[in-house]
């Protein structure tokens, strides 16, 4: 089958998918939990042999991304395990509202339908994604990076077999494995509701210009620490080196480094000497530089993924605000201080889906939010922002229960509403 059909196949068994028991969904979530630990053995072959055909073609970021080890696949399988526990998504009544007497109107959650997701060379992702999108009950296309084409191909057919031999329907996941099926994929907005795209910049604009079905994901995560003259000096090495160096191929990883003026005497030297020692390479204005050595540098929209950070000096929270809204991507910010007055006003004021105080901002995170896992992050305002879990992939419908009412009697002045919110 070409993408179109299978495309097509997923939309006939849409309403299966949305109408299966919750029950029957976590079957199937611990059926693949149980699979994946069973076959760890030939997962790991697979992503070795990823791993061999990528060493020395791929950044050091991208070659993090694809190695998929016991830690790893513990972490996904925990996360599916979390994603049981959570509440059904779809089915929920949001509004029960009597429009008149025996007029009853509900607002009901129900999947999007069928979604597309193209993601970076992540095996994890795989798991993460298509376990969110089966419990919340959608069907799901799947297209990785190519680097792990082994990988996902074994975590793939051990997924999809578990889940159908659990009860769901068979085209509930398809993968979709060359480059060329994504602009296939493009094209079929008559059935693909929703498409989920997680790359470079480049790439997700390039998705959004070429189809005509909905787009929904970030291109890239330029996040930023400030540090407030009010901060907890003890707070600021563990809170700023976490974030730096944690985990440097996230997008939630912080890439630039705001400090108050008021403080940078004594805060720069900090910071020098705690990058020294994690081997962060550090970029920053002139001003910096007159305090400890930084490659001098202007632009600070710029996304490493690596263990280098931009610094530069701030006046104030306000400098330090616009920067951001500036310079940021409206992912994930974060302040350290004990100033709540000024916490508050730089959370409110910062356009990004996530503010923090006094945290590290590596807990951009859909498993970190108990969201048991997650399809990407979010930086638009419309449906879902932030790290989107169950919560983003449901939207809803109304249901009118009636008895023979007609529009005319209410346009004539025969009837009337009278709404009533119901318990």
């Amino acid at each position: 089958m070409n993408v179109k059909e299978l495309a097509y196949q997923m939309k006939c068994d849409a309403p299966k998918m949305a109408s299966s028991s919750n029950d029957l969904r976590n079957q199937a979530l611990l059926k693949i939990a149980d699979t994946l630990a069973a076959h760890k053995e030939e997962i790991f072959k697979a992503n070795q042999e990823d791993l061999s055909r990528s060493e020395g073609k791929v950044t050091d970021a991208v070659m993090k991304r694809l190695k998929f080890n016991e830690e790893k696949l513990n972490g996904v399988i925990e996360g599916i395990h979390q994603l049981m526990t959570l509440e059904d998504p779809i089915n929920k009544v949001l509004l029960d509202r009597e429009l008149d007497e025996g007029l009853e109107l509900k607002r009901v959650s129900v999947p999007i339908g069928v979604i597309g997701v193209i993601f970076e060379a992540r095996p994890d992702a795989l798991v993460q994604i298509s376990t969110l999108c089966l419990k919340s009950g959608n069907c799901a296309t799947l297209k990785g990076g190519k680097e792990t084409a082994s990988t996902n191909k074994v975590l793939f057919d051990l997924i999809h077999q578990s889940a159908v031999d659990a009860g769901l329907p068979e085209y509930c996941l398809t993968q979709v494995e060359a480059h060329k099926e994504i602009d296939e994929l493009l094209t079929c907005d008559e059935y693909v509701d929703l498409l989920i795209p997680r790359g470079s910049n480049a790439f997700v604009r390039y998705i959004m210009d070429h189809t005509k079905i909905p787009v929904m994901g970030h291109s890239e995560g330029v996040c930023t620490m400030y540090i407030d003259e009010d901060a907890d000096f003890d707070k600021i090495i563990p809170l700023v080196i976490d974030a730096k160096t944690q985990y440097t191929a996230a997008c939630n990883a912080c890439e630039t480094v705001l400090i108050s003026r008021k403080i940078a005497k004594k805060v720069l030297p900090m910071l020098k000497d705690a990058f020294d020692k994690a081997h962060v390479k550090m970029h920053g204005t002139e001003e910096v530089n007159q305090y400890i050595p930084v490659e001098i540098m202007t632009d600070f929209h710029k996304e490493y993924l690596d263990l280098e950070v931009s610094l530069k000096l701030v006046d104030n929270v306000d400098e330090a605000i616009d920067h951001i809204n500036r310079y940021g991507s409206h992912h994930t910010d974060a302040i350290i201080t004990e100033n709540q007055k000024t916490a508050e006003h730089f959370m409110d004021m910062v356009d990004s889906a996530g503010v923090y105080q006094n945290a590290s901002t590596r807990f951009a995170d859909g498993f970190r939010y108990g969201f048991g896992a997650e399809v990407g992050i979010s930086t638009s305002k419309i449906h879902a922002r932030g790290p989107v879990g169950l919560d983003g992939l449901v939207t809803y419908k109304y249901k009118l229960y009636g008895h023979g009412q007609i529009v005319g009697d209410y346009a004539s002045g025969k009837k009337s509403f009278h709404f009533k919110d119901l318990k």
